[in-house]
């Protein structure tokens, strides 16, 4: 069972955001039976096994086991993943593409370059389980409380000139052998409490 799956495909987005299969998804982090989730989630066992078979049909669920009970088969069945995300992939020609003429600084165009992280990430994970390869990444998340929108200014100003530094410091076009990285800084405001919101 890997961490996070990215699904690409069309059908296998709409099982996984089935409501009743993403619930069965989310039973399954542990192997279960058709009997043992139908008793949990409150369905027929036929039911859940009519939503295992779709799950299982888009790679969504697999075969943890099998136990035999008398003339019956019983099977385990468990998620391929942890938790899931639907890539914009899924979507076609209408997901959003930063590439398209966006204004840099609206939430929008926030929006669209962290879709193209999930959907670039998805088919390098892909790729680079297929070669059993690890994927090199690298990830910061932190949080910064700004005391005023001149500070905030300020701190973009200042963040920029060292991101253009360390990249004109690394950069070699020229480089053998060398590789490509995307690198992308974002700040948005964090979704606060009912009173945070108010002060900001």
């Amino acid at each position: 069972m890997i961490d996070v799956d990215v699904i690409a495909d069309p059908e296998a987005a709409t099982a996984a955001l089935d409501p009743i299969r993403a619930r069965l998804l989310a039973e399954l982090r542990e192997p279960a039976s058709a009997a043992a989730l139908a008793e949990r989630v409150g369905l027929p066992r036929q039911k859940v096994n009519y939503h295992l078979r779709a799950l299982e049909s888009h790679g969504l669920v697999a075969l943890a086991g099998e136990k035999r009970w008398g003339g019956l088969t019983e099977r385990k069945m468990v998620a391929t993943a942890s938790s899931y995300v639907v890539s914009p992939d899924a979507l076609g020609p209408a997901a959003v593409d930063p590439e398209r003429n966006m204004d840099r600084l609206a939430a929008s165009y926030l929006v669209a370059l962290a879709a193209r992280v999930v959907r670039e990430l998805g088919q390098l994970q892909r790729k680079s389980a297929e070669c059993n390869k690890r994927l090199a990444t690298l990830s910061i998340d932190t949080k910064v409380r700004f005391r005023s929108a001149e500070a905030r200014a300020a701190f973009s100003r200042e963040l920029t000139a060292a991101v253009t530094a360390l990249v004109s410091r690394y950069h070699d076009e020229s480089a053998p052998g060398g590789r490509r990285h995307r690198l992308i800084v974002g700040a948005y405001p964090t979704p606060g409490t009912a009173k945070e919101r108010k002060t900001t």
